[in-house]
């Protein structure tokens, strides 16, 4: 069972990322209070699993949190500023929408720009290790899930219900056959066979 926080008596916010890696859509992000003794053996990095599995945790997480948020931020704004700023834009969002001020942060990853005076710590792989970043993961990774789900039903022909946006073969086909749409990252290359989105 993964720990509930690192850092107890403080309200601390477990923070996460969704979408770094896709061509196409938003950037999304999630924040996660819970109380120090909450212990919840079905939570787990989002990676780890299913989409049903996420879907359901996600009610529980909903329900047991102190308070959670999830932000996105916009392709536009990911090609002008890039993507690690805007998964921290992100995160910074959810860190002012949360309904109680943390006093402590702790983050997914190795790396994060200060928010105003909260004291923080990223950690590698901390969706394995604490609840609160593990959380997350999964509001972040179900609210961005659903966000391209709906934006498969503009664009079908890409197939985002799936893909979620990321490089796949059925999605880098639908781009050499039909172009780009306005929800793709411009700034995005498609390495693998060495064709630029711009």
């Amino acid at each position: 069972m993964l720990e509930t926080c690192f850092k107890k008596n403080c309200n601390e916010a477990g923070l996460d990322e969704a979408g770094r890696g896709c061509l196409a859509g938003p950037v999304f992000a999630a924040a996660v209070i819970f109380p120090d003794d909450y212990k919840n053996s079905s939570i787990n990095d989002s990676k780890q699993l299913s989409a049903k599995k996420r879907d359901l945790i996600r009610l529980e997480i909903e329900k047991n949190a102190i308070c959670y948020s999830v932000f996105k931020v916009d392709e536009t704004t990911i090609d002008h500023i890039n993507i690690l700023k805007s998964s921290i834009l992100a995160m910074h969002n959810c860190i002012d929408m949360l309904s109680i001020k943390p006093n402590h942060l702790i983050i997914d990853g190795n790396y994060f720009i200060p928010h105003s005076d909260i004291e923080y710590k990223t950690i590698i792989k901390g969706d394995s290790k604490f609840l609160n970043i593990a959380a997350a993961s999964i509001l972040a990774k179900t609210n961005r899930d659903e966000f391209m789900a709906q934006l498969d039903k503009l664009y079908p022909e890409y197939k985002w219900k799936n893909n979620k946006g990321y490089g796949t073969k059925d999605h880098i086909d639908a781009i050499l056959n039909f172009g780009l749409t306005p929800n793709h990252r411009k700034s995005f290359k498609l390495k693998s066979i060495q064709l630029s989105i711009f």
